[in-house]
């Protein structure tokens, strides 16, 4: 299975930039054609070709950026990180109001709204490299202590039960991976578990505050710092996530994920998230 985490809509973050690019260009000339050079034109005179293009663009080039800066935007999952709650070629929709309202291209949060839960799943701008957005679910709140050791996850003293499903078939390979259910705060997802896999092999990188975690061979323990989050992916062994790469500082957040609406390769994956 392909451990990328990336999550990406075809452009990425500068797509937001390009949106208001375009709303500011368009109308800005539909004004100034309105205000100014229409009073310049002989009465009855039609109107330029380049004055019917913006009038034309201006509302939808509007609309489109706030839709998707305010509301809700659209992503694809390019790899299998997710995997078993989103497979890749999932169209998914992200609500981009629920964490408080934003400024688009900075992301500055200008409203107040609820907070990330144990269980949500985020995208979010991949701290290391914050042109790229990642999604993963929500496992660690400011102020907790998780551990997570030979593959069972504690959070502050508590160990998170592991109920044991159906295997999970990779629909594309004769592949069959152990597969079990998991609640974070009565959020029951699940979760898939390679046995042969080693707990922890992957190279850790050297993120802010790296001295809230301490690693063995055997897996991690991290303090989450105040305005982060500790994100993991279901698929907990082929997922490049904060057991590695750190936390997710609240302005790095983009939005909760809540819909499936297509997929290619499956017709039949389209309905909410949990």
């Amino acid at each position: 299975m392909n451990s990328s985490s990336n999550v990406f809509d075809g452009m990425g973050f500068n797509f937001a930039l390009i949106l208001l690019l375009l709303s500011l260009t368009t109308g800005i000339a539909w004004a100034l054609d309105v205000f100014w050079a229409a009073k310049k034109r002989p009465v009855g005179a039609k109107d330029p070709w380049w004055v019917e293009y913006f009038a034309s663009f201006f509302p939808v080039f509007l609309a489109v950026f706030f839709l998707r800066s305010f509301l809700i935007e659209p992503f694809r999952i390019p790899s299998g990180s997710m995997i078993p709650t989103l497979l890749v070629g999932d169209f998914i929709v992200v609500n981009k109001y629920t964490y408080g309202i934003r400024l688009p291209v900075i992301n500055k949060k200008i409203i107040e709204m609820n907070t990330p839960q144990r269980g949500d799943v985020m995208v979010f701008r991949y701290p290391p490299d914050p042109s790229q957005d990642y999604i993963k679910r929500v496992i660690g709140l400011p102020g907790d202590k998780l551990v997570y050791r030979n593959k069972k996850l504690s959070i502050n003293g508590h160990e998170i039960e592991q109920m044991k499903s159906d295997d999970y078939q990779d629909p594309n390979r004769m592949i069959f991976t152990p597969q079990f259910k998991e609640a974070l705060d009565g959020v029951e997802h699940r979760i898939l578990i390679e046995p042969d896999a080693p707990p922890f092999v992957r190279q850790i990188v050297n993120f802010p505050y790296r001295e809230n975690c301490t690693y063995n061979a055997e897996g991690v323990e991290c303090q989450v710092p105040a305005g982060h989050y500790f994100m993991m992916g279901d698929n907990r062994d082929n997922s490049m996530d904060s057991r590695f790469w750190g936390f997710v500082p609240d302005e790095n957040i983009v939005g909760k994920a809540v819909f499936i609406w297509l997929n290619f390769s499956n017709l039949k994956r389209f309905g909410p998230l949990h």
